[in-house]
């Protein structure tokens, strides 16, 4: 008798830790983390300190280049606003500054997109930091049958379209595209 209860005092311990498990973990598909990167649709402010003229805004274009005045186009997509700056710089030391010094920053972000259950989809502009939560609220909220526990989002990672399910505060980057799906009641 007391195997009896060994057994199934041991079978009740295994079925019940297995319900305690928690298969949701905070790794993602998508990348979370990095320097911002540049690509078409973001805005740059370039200071040539000492050029007026030079300093001013630009975009990136389809290309993903910058159209600079004086060295012609400029690579910009995938580098990093330091990597631009550097870049520029040494365009500019080529016959036509003595020691520029260039600097980048992002004057304002591509957009993100969102679609599916909420009230305003479309594209909206990216506010560093924001979470797919803030990205509902810009929106509009969610409909009365959206699914308010995930969302998945595409988000180009190199060459490649990722596609991963998140939750509400995950972080989303310029160029992402959100989904929220319906709920099954």
């Amino acid at each position: 008798m007391l195997i009896i209860r060994l057994a199934l005092a041991l079978f009740l311990i295994v079925n019940i830790s297995a319900c305690a498990v928690n298969p949701s973990s905070n790794t993602y598909l998508v990348e979370t983390k990095g320097p911002y990167t540049l690509d078409t649709g973001d805005v740059v402010r370039i200071n040539v300190y000492g050029d007026k003229e030079l300093s001013t805004n630009y975009r990136v274009d389809d290309a993903g280049s910058i159209a600079f005045p004086l060295v012609g186009s400029i690579p910009a997509r995938g580098l990093t606003a330091q990597q631009i700056s550097s870049n520029i710089a040494l365009a500019l030391a080529n016959g036509y500054m003595r020691n520029p010094d260039v600097s980048v920053e992002i004057a304002e972000y591509r957009p993100f997109f969102i679609q599916g259950e909420v009230k305003a989809a479309g594209k909206f502009p990216y506010v560093y930091g924001m979470s797919v939560r803030a990205a509902i609220s810009n929106a509009g909220g969610y409909t009365d049958v959206a699914n308010r526990s995930y969302a998945i989002i595409y988000r180009l990672q190199g060459d490649e379209m990722i596609k991963g399910r998140v939750e509400l505060d995950f972080p989303i980057y310029p160029g992402d595209t959100i989904v929220i799906l319906d709920r099954w009641f």
